[in-house]
């Protein structure tokens, strides 16, 4: 028999929570501090999910110098108004209590700051259903979402073999991958079937209703093999 299924990873940002507007609009806002106009705050949507530092480089095509200092326009923002134009993803509640219920222990795994994930997850009265959450430090330390999935796993001894990861980005597949950590991509959040397929989604799930499903079904055939 394998090892059964115990620990149930989430992401926060598209999966748990959709933080568009938030999000968009305090790259906006850094951006706009660079004398960068944007045309519309959709075209941002790119930034939801990976690292910040790292898409103002790669989106942006900025210096490191340069992306640091978005980084902080960003957050002059998003701390005291962006962080709170946020919604929780419909199901996402019910999700949470019913496996939480059936012995599952919850974890949340964000490339956010903790600080800020901290903040979201008690404003939103999420908070409770996790045992622990571990996202990024302010300093851009532990910003890679395999950094922030081993976090959880060191801090919490939890073995790679009864772990599952769940994000709406391919990050999230990357990282989990990298440490040895099943995953399901949703597609409900901001990336598509095609870039989670290609990271290498173990398993993808088309709606919030689809997780529990999903994890059902592994743990059968865990108990099967």
């Amino acid at each position: 028999m394998k090892d059964s299924l115990k620990h149930i990873l989430f992401d926060l940002d598209g999966t748990l929570t959709d933080p568009k507007e938030g999000i968009t609009k305090s790259v906006e806002y850094a951006l706009n501090q660079f004398s960068i106009e944007v045309e519309h705050p959709d075209l941002l949507i790119p930034y939801i999910g990976p690292p910040l530092y790292d898409s103002f480089i790669e989106i942006q095509g900025f210096t490191a110098e340069a992306a640091a200092q978005a980084v902080e326009f960003y957050r002059e923002r998003y701390r005291t108004l962006g962080m709170f134009e946020n919604h929780v993803i419909p199901g996402i509640p019910e999700l949470l209590e019913s496996l939480r219920a059936k012995g599952f222990e919850l974890y949340v795994a964000t490339s956010k700051p903790i600080v800020f994930a901290e903040q979201i997850l008690r404003h939103y009265e999420l908070d409770g259903f996790f045992k622990y959450a571990a996202g990024s430090n302010l300093d851009g330390t532990r910003s890679k979402k395999r950094e922030v999935i081993e976090h959880v796993l060191e801090e919490n001894n939890l073995l790679a073999s009864q772990s599952l990861m769940i994000g709406d980005r391919e990050h999230d597949i990357i990282g989990a991958k990298a440490c040895g950590v099943a995953s399901v991509g949703v597609l409900f959040g901001y990336g598509s079937g095609e870039e989670l397929s290609a990271a290498g989604a173990d398993y993808i799930a088309p709606a919030v209703s689809s997780v529990e499903d999903i994890i059902l079904r592994i743990q059968r055939n865990e108990l099967n093999g």
